[in-house]
Order: C-alpha cells, then sequence, then structure tokens
C-alpha cells in the first residue's frame, strides 16, 4: 500500500505504472514530482503538459521556466524546493482533469505531502485549490488568502498558475504573484505575516 511507502523513490516505484484512472493509458512518462526530498516550500500545480509528458518532470516547458523564475525571486533555487502536481499524467490537449482523475491519484500527493513535511505550500491555479482543498470559489478572490490543509493545518498561500501569468502577463498580476512568493517565503522563514 502506498500508505507504508517510507520515502518518495519508494513510493515513486510502487505507483508509476499507476492505471486508476483513464489518463495512465494515454500517457508516455508518469510524472511523479521532483525537488528536494525534505523541502520546507513545496509548489503544487495541476497536472503535466506536453513537454512534462515527454520528460517525465514537471514544469519544465514555458510555465515551467517562470516558476523557475518565481522561485528565484524569492532567494530559493528549484532543488531547494519540491514541485509536484494533483495528476501525474497528462490529460489529453492540456484540458483541465477531471475531479474522477484527480480523486483517483489525490492520494499519492497527500502521501508526498506526508513524507516530505513541507512547512509551506504554495498551490498554482484553481485545480489544486479545489481537489485539495475543496475550495471552488475563483483563484482570483482566493490567492493570497493563507489556508490550512488538514489533518495537520499545514498552511497553504495559494497564487496563479504560471501559465495563467504567462497570458495575463500585466503588472497586476504579477504584483499578486510576487506578493504571494513573499509571504510564504516569510512564512518559511517563521516570520509571520
Amino acid at each position: 500500500s502506498i500508505a507504508s511507502a517510507a520515502s518518495l523513490e519508494e513510493l515513486e516505484a510502487r505507483i508509476r505504472g499507476c492505471l486508476a484512472c483513464p489518463l495512465g493509458a494515454g500517457r508516455i512518462r508518469f510524472v511523479f514530482g521532483e525537488g528536494h526530498p525534505n523541502a520546507g516550500l513545496m509548489f503544487i500545480g495541476e497536472g503535466p503538459g506536453r513537454e512534462e509528458d515527454l520528460q517525465g518532470r514537471p514544469f519544465v516547458g514555458r510555465a515551467g521556466e517562470l516558476l523557475d523564475k518565481m522561485i528565484g525571486a524569492i532567494g530559493l533555487r528549484r532543488g531547494d524546493v519540491y514541485i509536484a502536481n494533483v495528476v501525474k499524467c497528462r490529460p489529453p490537449d492540456n484540458r483541465v482533469p477531471t475531479p474522477f482523475e484527480a480523486q483517483r491519484c489525490l492520494a499519492y500527493l497527500r502521501r508526498q505531502i506526508a513524507l516530505i513535511r513541507p512547512k509551506v505550500i504554495v498551490t498554482l491555479g484553481a485545480t489544486p485549490l479545489r481537489e485539495l482543498l475543496g475550495i471552488s470559489e475563483g483563484i482570483t478572490r482566493v490567492r493570497g488568502r493563507w489556508l490550512r490543509l488538514e489533518p495537520v493545518g499545514l498552511p497553504v498561500m495559494p497564487t496563479f498558475h504560471p501559465a495563467y501569468v504567462l497570458r495575463q502577463y500585466t503588472e497586476e498580476v504579477r504584483r499578486a504573484v510576487w506578493t504571494d512568493l513573499k509571504a510564504a517565503r516569510a512564512r518559511l522563514d517563521g516570520i509571520d505575516q
């Protein structure tokens, strides 16, 4: 069972052949997630896109380049944080994962969180907010507000997905993301905001 997987490597070995939802049959690569196994800061996105499916790594396309810059802006490197998605296989045409697909995959993400034990989670876009925290309000209304992931009350900062930032490349959107990331970094450093 995945609950008894004692490390990220063990968890990945157990689940990489997953066919629990229809996405598994269409994937090229299973995109487990990557980063520091004891990262203080964890980023959670929606699901792999074309580049991610080809490389088997999360956030390696244009949105990934921007995410790397976002991480750099708060004085960290990609290798300092952990990056994962709600679903581990690419939805066709990069559509939003269905609630069924997300729910089939969520136990894997929850186990990753339990093994990494981050101090702070930053969710990217509406999907992780909806599937992981059960919040279906629009991201624009919720971003920048601290939330808690139960059962342990882990602090969660919701912000825009980098793909959205690329589409809506306005000063307002960029400033919002910067504010959210600064707050996450302050919480990580134990400076309550």
